[in-house]
């Protein structure tokens, strides 16, 4: 699957976004990764958000709430519902698309009109995002961490589409371990 430089990176930001809710949301990190001002700071700066120079306690509110909207279209049980999502969302975060060729990167699409709030920014460039996926045939590859203490997000870019774990080396790595040693203590009797 071809997916443009952009793209790729507005994915990484959704699933990072997503990933960054509390336990109980993502089945992830017990804290809020968004939980104040400051985090969503360090956020807007980690991705490198253009245009978004300053954050305040109501972009905080606004990007919760967009938050837990895309978790929704991880959680969409097929195409048709993912895009009603992310159709609502990009409705709501008012795309004006154009082309911009800004630090060092060849001509791309931003989908955020000048000015945008990060909520706003973030909904429009990453719900165009996600859109690309599902117009593309590939909803699936939206996925939810199979590891049965985690369920982060995570975008299955893998060939054929194989990918089961947010992270090989860690959930991937922990289960496949755990089933060598439980086959070991079996074998053992």
């Amino acid at each position: 699957m071809q997916i443009p430089h952009d793209t790729r990176i507005a994915l990484d930001t959704v699933v990072d976004l997503v990933n960054t809710a509390p336990d109980g949301t993502t089945g992830g990190d017990p804290a809020d990764g968004l939980a104040d001002v400051d985090a969503l700071f360090a956020f807007v700066r980690r991705h490198e958000i253009s245009e978004v120079t300053s954050v305040d306690a109501r972009d905080l509110g606004a990007l919760h709430d967009v938050r837990a909207r895309f978790a929704e279209v991880f959680a969409a049980p097929d195409a048709a519902a993912a895009a009603s999502l992310i159709n609502r969302l990009v409705a709501g975060a008012g795309t004006t698309p154009r082309l911009t060729d800004h630090d060092g990167y060849d001509w791309h699409v931003h989908y955020f009109a000048p000015g945008a709030s990060v909520a706003d920014h973030l909904t429009a460039d990453c719900g165009m995002a996600l859109a690309f996926i599902v117009v593309a045939g590939e909803h699936e590859r939206l996925r939810r961490c199979e590891a049965p203490d985690c369920g982060r997000a995570f975008v299955d870019l893998s060939r054929n589409r194989s990918r089961r774990y947010c992270d090989s080396r860690t959930c991937g790595n922990r289960l496949h371990v755990a089933a060598y040693r439980a086959r070991r203590k079996e074998a053992a009797g």
